[in-house]
């Protein structure tokens, strides 16, 4: 009788100590097609242009706070700015518009011409309409490639996970514009 009752306490303390496992009151599993999931994850490239604009009546990137003064001739350590940039499928200006790049830019280095950015690339195309892809992090202007880690996504990129790399192919050093190739690496 008593080896009955201790197995039984065993068995009642090992499932109490399961219960607080599993359930901690703030955490619990999911399946993923309860949240819309209902496909196997996929690995795609995607290549996009943008086409940023500092100069005329409409630009699409805008510096809200200007640099320290000591350093706007050298790194523009301190300044800050927005943007609002179409995607393009194409390098030139008026290749097709497949959605808009929206974030905010800041140079965060003292010696060197270093960006902090954080990305959005909001899509209007196909089913792809309506979802972002988030990116963020340090983009050290001078280098040819820059990555950046993908953070997640929206719509059809709901935990996205992956990496951009970007290439300026174009700079005007008098009104800053650019051009600028993004192939996004992206697992969803």
């Amino acid at each position: 009788m008593a080896s009955h009752f201790l197995k039984s306490l065993l068995l009642l303390s090992t499932y109490a100590l399961t219960i607080s496992a599993e359930y901690t009151g703030f955490v619990g599993t999911l399946d993923p097609k309860s949240i819309g999931i209902h496909h196997k994850k996929t690995l795609s490239h995607f290549r996009f242009y943008w086409h940023e604009v500092f100069s005329g009546e409409n630009p699409t990137s805008v510096r809200i706070i200007p640099s320290l003064p000591k350093y706007n001739a050298t790194t523009t350590f301190g300044s800050v700015g927005i943007f609002d940039t179409p995607l393009t499928v194409g390098p030139e200006v008026y290749s097709k518009v497949v959605g808009k790049a929206e974030g905010l830019f800041a140079s965060t280095s003292q010696t060197q011409f270093d960006l902090l950015l954080i990305y959005n690339f909001a899509l209007t195309q196909g089913k792809y309409n309506g979802s972002t892809i988030t990116f963020t992090g340090r983009s050290p202007l001078s280098e040819k490639v820059r990555e950046l880690p993908i953070v997640g996504g929206s719509g059809v990129f709901k935990f996205a996970t992956g990496y951009v790399e970007s290439r300026t192919l174009s700079f005007d050093p008098q009104t800053r514009n650019n051009t600028v190739q993004f192939d996004v690496y992206i697992y969803y």
